[in-house]
C-alpha cells in the first residue's frame, strides 16, 4: 500500500499544462503535484529513469482508438513498474481569449485526434476552419501567447482555466463515452501516496512471449483460468527482431502475491520463453 507523505510530489508527462495527463496526474496524486511537461512519450520515461522526476503518467489505451502502442514498447523497454491507475473523460471545449465571439471564429487548433472527435461541430460550423497543432492544451497556450482573436481551441477546461481563457461552447465531441485510461509509472523502490482509495480490488498488468507452436497461447492463458483468475485484457505486439513473433501483454484482476494470482504465475513461468510482472496497483476499471 503506497505511503502518505505531505511533500509535493512531481510528475512528468506528454503535453503542456492543461493536457488531459495533467488532469489524470491530479486525480491520481491530487491538486497539488508538482507536473514536469515533456514533448514526447520517451522523454516522459526518461525523465523518471534520469531522477528529474520520480513518477510519471501516460496514457494506455482510449475507449475510441484503442491502445497506445508506443508506450507498450516503452513500458517494455524501460522497465517502471506501474502502481496505479485511473480513468479520464475526454471532454472537447471550443476555448477562445476573452471577448471573442462565435461568429468571429475562422480557424480551430487542436491535436488532430481531438479535431477528429469533433467532426459534428464542424460539420455544422463549416465557416470553421480544422488546424492541426501537436497538443490540445497547446493550442490553447499558443492562443493565449500568439493573442489570436480570430481563432480558437479544442482543449480541457483545465487548459482554460490556467491560461486565462474562456470555454465558448463546452463538450463539443462527438461521443461522450470517451474515455482514456491512465497508467501512474515509479521508479523502482520509490514509494508513491495515492490519492484515490482503493475501492475496487487491484490490477496486475504483465507480458510474456511463448514458442511459435499449436496450442502455446492457449496454454499459457489456461495458467489463469484454471485458478479462476479473471483477464480484464489482452494485448499483442511485434516482438522486434523475430518476424512474425509476437509480445502478449495481459491484464488480470488481481495482486501478484494472492495465492491464485502467483500460482499462475508460476504455471506460466514454465510455459513462457519470457515473462515480466509489470505491477500491481489499485484498480480503477
Amino acid at each position: 500500500m503506497p505511503r502518505r507523505s505531505s511533500r509535493p510530489f512531481r510528475v512528468a508527462f506528454q503535453g503542456e499544462l492543461g493536457a488531459f495527463s495533467h488532469i489524470a496526474a491530479n486525480q491520481l496524486l491530487g491538486a497539488n503535484v508538482e507536473v514536469l511537461p515533456c514533448q514526447q512519450f520517451e522523454q516522459v520515461f526518461r525523465s523518471v529513469v534520469d531522477k528529474k522526476a520520480p513518477a510519471a503518467i501516460i496514457p494506455i489505451e482510449n475507449t475510441l482508438h484503442g491502445s497506445v502502442h508506443e508506450n507498450y514498447d516503452h513500458l517494455l523497454h524501460f522497465n517502471l513498474p506501474i502502481i496505479g491507475e485511473t480513468s479520464v473523460r475526454i471532454v472537447h471545449n471550443l476555448i477562445t481569449l476573452p471577448g471573442v465571439r462565435s461568429r468571429n471564429i475562422r480557424r480551430v487548433f487542436s491535436h488532430p485526434v481531438a479535431l477528429n472527435q469533433c467532426l459534428d461541430f464542424f460539420a455544422a460550423n463549416p465557416q470553421m476552419e480544422k488546424v492541426p497543432y501537436y497538443d490540445t492544451a497547446g493550442s490553447v497556450k499558443m492562443l493565449k501567447e500568439d493573442e489570436l482573436t480570430y481563432s480558437a481551441a479544442i482543449a480541457s477546461q483545465l487548459a482554460a482555466d490556467l491560461y486565462g481563457c474562456r470555454i465558448l461552447k463546452r463538450s463539443i465531441e462527438d461521443d461522450h463515452r470517451n474515455f482514456t485510461r491512465f497508467f501512474l509509472l515509479g521508479r523502482p523502490g520509490k514509494k508513491v501516496m495515492l490519492k484515490l482509495p482503493v475501492k475496487r480490488g487491484y490490477k496486475t498488468s504483465l507480458v510474456f512471449t511463448t514458442r511459435n507452436v499449436p496450442g502455446a497461447l492457449f496454454r499459457a492463458l489456461s495458467a489463469f483460468a484454471l485458478r479462476d483468475v479473471s483477464l480484464s485484457k489482452i494485448e499483442s505486439r511485434p516482438l522486434r527482431g523475430k518476424p512474425w513473433e509476437y509480445l502478449f501483454y495481459l491484464d488480470l484482476l488481481g495482486r501478484e502475491n494472492d495465492p491464485n494470482v502467483r500460482n499462475a504465475l508460476t504455471h506460466l513461468r514454465e510455459l513462457a520463453d519470457f515473462h515480466r510482472v509489470l505491477g500491481s496497483y489499485p484498480r480503477s476499471a
